[in-house]
C-alpha cells in the first residue's frame, strides 16, 4: 500500500470522525437542555472519570495515554459548549465609563521624575500626584479613597514581570482601567562633584538594577535595592558618600544631580508597561484587553484544559504569567490577559464559566493601552 492510498484511508476515517463528533456534540446539547430544565450542574465528576477510565482501559497499550488526552479534550469541548448554553443570557460585568479628562488625583510610587510619574503624563492631561514610597501604599491609597487612581509598573521588556505588583494584585480589591507603555532610558547620576572612579555603590529599584546589570557588572559596582528609582536619586542628593543612582534623567535633574552616563540599560529598546488601577470597574469605549487571575487544581493537563476554554470561545490569549503563592508548597496563581470586551456575549459566557468552575477566580479589569 503506497502513501496516497494510506492518505485516502485517513481522509475516510477523518470524515467518519467528524460525523461522529458532530453527532456527539448534538447529543451534548440535548444533555445541556435537560440539565438546564432540571437545574443540574454541567460538570459531573464521577461520570467523566468513568468514561475516561473505560476508554483508556479499552485502548491498546501504546495508545492509552493518547486516548485519555483525546477523550478528555473532547469532553472539555463538550463542557465548554454546554456552559455556553447555560450562560447564554449571562450578564456582562457591570462597569462605568472611564473618564481621564479633567483633573484627577493619582497615587504614584516615588516622587517627581519617577518613571511612574512620567507614565501618568501618557494618560492624563491634568493630574495631582500623591506620592508614596511603597507599591502597597498605592493599592491602599486607592482602596481607602485617598486617590481616584493609582499607577504601577507591571512588566519590563528586559527584566520581566514586576513580582510585587502581581502579588498585590491578588491581595487587594481593585480593577485595571487603563495601561500605557513607556520607553525606559536609565542614567547614572551622582551628587555634584563626585567623579566616576570615586563611586562605591549604586542605588536603584530592583528592576533598574536588573535592566542595567551589564553596565553594573562591567564596572564592578556594588548594588543596593531601593524602593524607587526617583527616591534613590533623592537619597543620593542627601548622602555624604560617593554613591550613585540609576534613575531617569528627569529625576536626576529634579534633585540637581550630575549625570555621568546616559542610556546605561542593557537593551536600547527597553520598555515598561504600567497599569492604572481604580476602586471601581471603569472601562473605556475602546477597551480590548481583559485581565484575570485564577488558580488551577494540581492535576495533569489542568493548564492545557483551561486553554481549551479560550480556544472554543474563539478568544486570543496575549499573556500568561504564573506567580508562587506565599507560604504554600509551590502553589501558583495564574494571571492571564486576553483580547475582548466584557460587554460581548462570548466574554460574558466565558467569565461566568470560569467563575463557576474554578476554586479561585478574580476579574481584574477590561482596558486599553494608551
Amino acid at each position: 500500500m503506497d502513501l496516497n492510498e494510506l492518505r485516502l484511508q485517513i481522509n475516510d476515517v477523518d470524515k467518519q470522525m467528524q460525523e461522529l463528533f458532530t453527532k456527539r456534540m448534538r447529543l451534548c446539547f440535548q444533555v445541556a437542555e435537560y440539565k438546564i430544565a432540571n437545574d443540574l450542574p454541567v460538570f459531573h465528576k464521577d461520570r467523566e472519570k468513568e468514561i475516561i477510565n473505560r476508554v483508556t482501559n479499552d485502548a491498546p497499550d501504546d495508545l492509552k495515554g493518547a486516548t485519555r488526552v483525546y477523550f478528555q479534550t473532547m469532553m472539555d469541548i463538550s463542557k465548554c459548549l454546554q456552559y455556553q448554553q447555560f450562560f447564554a443570557n449571562a450578564d456582562s460585568v457591570p462597569y462605568k465609563p472611564l473618564i481621564l479628562k479633567g483633573r484627577h488625583t493619582v497615587a504614584v510610587p516615588g516622587t517627581n521624575g519617577s518613571y511612574n510619574h512620567i507614565a501618568c503624563s501618557n494618560l492624563f492631561d491634568d493630574f495631582e500626584p500623591i506620592f508614596h514610597e511603597d507599591f502597597e501604599d498605592i493599592f491602599r491609597a486607592v482602596s481607602e479613597g485617598e486617590a481616584e487612581f493609582g499607577i504601577l509598573p507591571i512588566v519590563n521588556s528586559t527584566a520581566g514581570s514586576v513580582a510585587q505588583t502581581y502579588e498585590l494584585m491578588k491581595e487587594y480589591d481593585f480593577k485595571i482601567c487603563a495601561g500605557t507603555k513607556l520607553r525606559i532610558s536609565h542614567c547614572l547620576a551622582v551628587k555634584r562633584g563626585v567623579k566616576f572612579d570615586e563611586i562605591e555603590s549604586v542605588y536603584s529599584h530592583e528592576q533598574g538594577l536588573q535592566q542595567c546589570s551589564d553596565f553594573i557588572r562591567e564596572n564592578n559596582f556594588k548594588t543596593h535595592r531601593y524602593a524607587n528609582t526617583s527616591l534613590a536619586a533623592k537619597f543620593i542628593k542627601d548622602s555624604e558618600k560617593p554613591y550613585a543612582a540609576i534613575c531617569s534623567e528627569n529625576a536626576a535633574e529634579q534633585f540637581g544631580l550630575d549625570i555621568l552616563r546616559k542610556n546605561i540599560q542593557n537593551a536600547t529598546d527597553n520598555y515598561t508597561k504600567f497599569i492604572l488601577i481604580s476602586k471601581e470597574t471603569l472601562k473605556s469605549e475602546n477597551a480590548n484587553t481583559i485581565s484575570v487571575c485564577l488558580a488551577l487544581p494540581h492535576q495533569s493537563s489542568s493548564l492545557y484544559r483551561l486553554l481549551t476554554k479560550f480556544s472554543v470561545a474563539g478568544l486570543n490569549l496575549s499573556m500568561i504569567e504564573s506567580m508562587p503563592i506565599a507560604n504554600t508548597d509551590f502553589d501558583v496563581v495564574f494571571y492571564l490577559d486576553f483580547h475582548g470586551a466584557i460587554d460581548t456575549p462570548e466574554v460574558a459566557k466565558l467569565l461566568s464559566e470560569l467563575e463557576q468552575e474554578l476554586s479561585y477566580f478574580k476579574f481584574l479589569g477590561n482596558y486599553e493601552e494608551v
